[in-house]
């Protein structure tokens, strides 16, 4: 989409008009959502309608529909639930109802409907459609349409819904909204229950939502390592409850003080009699005699503040609902926004329906199999993960194979994750695992350990390196390092690290011309806040200090609650990449984000101030602007505070707050997660026994791109990678930045923004990864 593209979207919308619902249960991220859909109506010149209460206001009519400005929506992006409401709607389940809600609209000339909610929610927004015209043919008989040609003008209704659920139970997008809130939330009750858990030497019982689908339960088991899980779609297995007990008194004899069982509501056995809670505490208590206790989270789960991705994901899915109307047309089919690696699609809304339906259909008629299979290769590639980390199993046979894994560059949340993944994967396949303390230098220094199955016990809950982690490159210490491999009898190297492991790597592959020790399998898993790594999308640690740093700024400006007219410009890390500070503004609304990889000079902060001041003489209580730590070599964060504090003087005054490492910090989030469970150690130690491997592809970055896991040899990234500022030269999220910049009210260019391609969920569904 070019520049001049944008001009005609304005074309477009001027004199349209739109509305937003919510409807059905609410979901952390609606209110980016709404905002999204909001701002992008209004920028691209139509008119915003807000539906308050979902379905019913829509029936009911009145004050329930109301005409949105600019700052309509302003600081509702950190705020959980609806600001618009939700409600149950019997009446538009009839057509009755479904008339008097087409009345409202085509008084106030609105015939795009944008619907944010769950698939009786969009299915109902289909239905609505459908009957579109034959509603008003019967306006007009009735006399309540003035006109047959103010029929005609209104003739057809555009739909597009946003997928709003805790769940993620909806076929064809790998992430619904308010999925990813709901997962750290359960996640943070989860470790707090740990440590009492582990006092007292109790066994926990924690109840998550999931009435059908076992998605919330699935994952968190395995970011916090349950000792068992049920959920829907695969139920356990005749006499399940002697292998369970087997497993937590097998648990306790190893050590552990504690056990976690993990258990969705909608829990089911072979024979669809449900499995519940209650049940199952009785069952420990009566067998093994432990102290045991049930937690039901319930409804907290879909309360607080939305995680960074739900926002991030809400305002991309917004930006493109709107889009996706003005290009409609009659012959175009419903359409829900989904996402589909890191990029907005359109997927065509019955599809995704249907699909959803046959998942159901073959629970019902007990096809757990198939069930699972139709969730996505994500869900049933997590829950073979899940069953395979959870406990060790008898080794059939031993291998003279050894894994070496070790931690390099600053430490990022999800480093103990992965080492915990990779340790149990290569031990479960007979192989000898040693971790490496201390990175390169630890290495070169020989200091490693043998690690067993239980040494990484309680290793996904925590943040930083447990191993310990340097910077040291081992260029300086190749010998030595040399030495350590042929002492330990080391086969692979399995790095996890920011850019000093893809390095690392690198300059070790470089050295096989003069060390045949070197000439083995390398592969390295990117672990970085600043997600800088050639050959990957993501890396673990990037959405943990996006949240972190999410979180400071909400508190900054909660701050200023009581102050008026404050402008506050925050310092991120991430050192010259931007994505920190770029995805962070999206979550927090910025008012600009300032990045190396989008250059500006004194003139572009000069009109950045101008702006803020207009919206400061208005309504706007607050300012906030981000600034990556690298973004410019004269325009510091100090200079940039000055900057503003002397513009704006009269108009607002200015606070400046540097972030830090607490970026560094906090715990492991889900979203990480399901990327490093997916890791491949077969790839990596493909043969068992010592071989010499010189060729390119056995030194490696396993990269995640639009949900695709690969290895991509660090040779090939060379030529993409810019060492000078340690970072690729091309990253996909800078197509993020227009949307930044046009949420913020600001007038730019599209031509770097890709619209949303059509994906048939019928192909997706089963054959392609629907995971991250």
């Amino acid at each position: 989409m070019s520049s001049m593209d944008l001009e005609k979207l304005k074309m477009t919308g001027a004199g349209r008009a739109m509305a937003v619902l919510t409807s059905g249960g609410d979901a952390q991220g609606m209110n980016a959502a709404v905002r999204a859909v909001t701002r992008m109506g209004i920028y691209v010149g139509a008119k915003v309608y807000l539906i308050y209460e979902g379905y019913q206001g829509l029936v009911d009519g009145g004050d329930n529909i109301k005409l949105a400005h600019w700052q309509s929506v302003t600081n509702i992006i950190q705020q959980g639930g609806t600001v618009i409401g939700s409600a149950r709607c019997k009446a538009f389940t009839t057509r009755e109802g479904r008339l008097a809600a087409a009345f409202n609209l085509v008084k106030k000339g609105i015939t795009n409907l944008c619907v944010c909610g769950g698939d009786g929610s969009l299915t109902g927004a289909n239905i609505f459609r459908s009957e579109w015209s034959s509603l008003l043919d019967e306006l007009v008989q009735k006399g309540k349409v003035l006109s047959l040609s103010t029929s005609r003008q209104h003739g057809h209704l555009n739909i597009v819904g946003l997928v709003g659920s805790i769940d993620n139970d909806f076929c064809g997008t790998d992430m619904t909204i308010g999925a990813d809130s709901a997962l750290h939330r359960i996640m943070e009750i989860i470790d707090a229950i740990m440590t009492t858990a582990q006092s007292h030497q109790r066994t926990f019982v924690l109840e998550v939502m999931g009435r059908h689908c076992g998605y919330l339960a699935l994952v968190s088991a395995l970011a916090s390592g349950a000792d068992w899980l049920l959920i829907p779609e695969a139920p356990p297995q005749e006499g399940w409850e002697d292998c369970m007990c087997s497993r937590l008194e097998g648990s306790r004899i190893t050590g552990s003080r504690l056990n976690i069982i993990i258990i969705a509501e909608g829990a089911i056995d072979r024979n669809g009699k449900p499995i519940t809670s209650t049940y199952v505490k009785d069952l420990v208590v009566q067998r093994l005699g432990y102290d045991t206790r049930v937690t039901v989270l319930g409804h907290v789960q879909r309360g607080g503040t939305p995680s960074a991705f739900d926002r991030v994901l809400s305002s991309k899915l917004g930006m493109e609902a709107v889009i996706a109307l003005l290009e409609a047309t009659p012959d175009t089919p419903a359409c829900a926004i989904g996402l589909s690696g890191n990029r907005a699609v359109r997927l065509p809304l019955m599809e995704c329906v249907e699909m959803t339906k046959l998942v159901q259909t073959a629970m019902n008629e007990k096809r757990f199999d198939e069930a699972v299979k139709l969730r996505g290769g994500s869900f049933e590639n997590n829950w073979n993960i899940y069953k395979l980390l959870a406990f060790e199993k008898p080794i059939q046979s031993g291998s003279n194979f050894s894994l070496a894994i070790l931690n390099v560059g600053a430490p990022a949340a999800g480093m103990n994750a992965a080492v915990r993944s990779a340790a149990r994967l290569a031990l479960a396949q007979g192989h000898k695992v040693y971790a490496v303390q201390d990175g390169f230098q630890g290495l070169a220094n020989g200091e490693l350990f043998e690690m067993e199955w239980h040494s990484v016990a309680g290793w996904t809950g925590q943040g930083g390196s447990l191993l310990g982690t340097k910077r040291t490159l081992p260029n300086k210490h190749m010998e030595k390092i040399v030495e350590t491999i042929i002492k330990f009898n080391i086969s692979a190297l399995l790095v996890i690290g920011g850019f000093e492991g893809y390095a690392g790597v690198l300059q070790l592959f470089e050295a096989r011309s003069h060390y045949d020790e070197l000439c083995i399998p390398m592969c390295v898993i990117p672990a970085t806040i600043s997600n800088n790594v050639p050959g990957t999308d993501f890396s673990l640690g990037a959405d943990t200090a996006v949240n972190a740093a999410m979180e400071g700024c909400d508190k900054i400006k909660q701050s200023a609650s009581g102050t008026k007219r404050r402008v506050f410009v925050v310092e991120t890390m991430g050192g010259f990449c931007g994505y920190l500070a770029t995805c962070t503004g999206i979550a927090v609304g910025a008012d600009a984000a300032y990045i190396f990889e989008d250059p500006f000079n004194i003139h572009d902060l000069k009109t950045n101030v101008e702006h803020l001041t207009e919206k400061m003489k208005k309504d706007v209580q607050r300012g906030l602007v981000l600034r990556n730590e690298n973004c410019h070599e004269n325009y510091t964060t100090d200079f940039i505070h000055r900057l503003y504090s002397s513009e704006g003087k009269g108009i607002f005054d200015c606070r400046v707050n540097v972030l830090g490492h607490l970026q560094q910090g906090h715990l492991l989030p889900l979203i990480e997660t399901l990327a490093l469970i997916i890791v491949d150690i077969n790839e990596l130690l493909r043969n068992p026994s010592r071989v010499i491997a010189n060729s390119p592809d056995t030194a490696c970055v396993l990269g995640l791109n639009r949900k695709v896991i690969s290895f991509i040899p660090v040779t090939e990234l060379k030529d993409v990678t810019d060492f000078e500022h340690r970072m690729p030269k091309v990253q996909w999220w800078f197509n993020l930045r227009p949307m930044l910049k046009m949420l913020a009210k600001y007038q730019t260019s599209f031509c770097e923004y890709v619209p949303g391609e059509i994906e048939h969920v019928t192909r997706r569904s089963i054959s392609i990864d629907s995971g991250f």
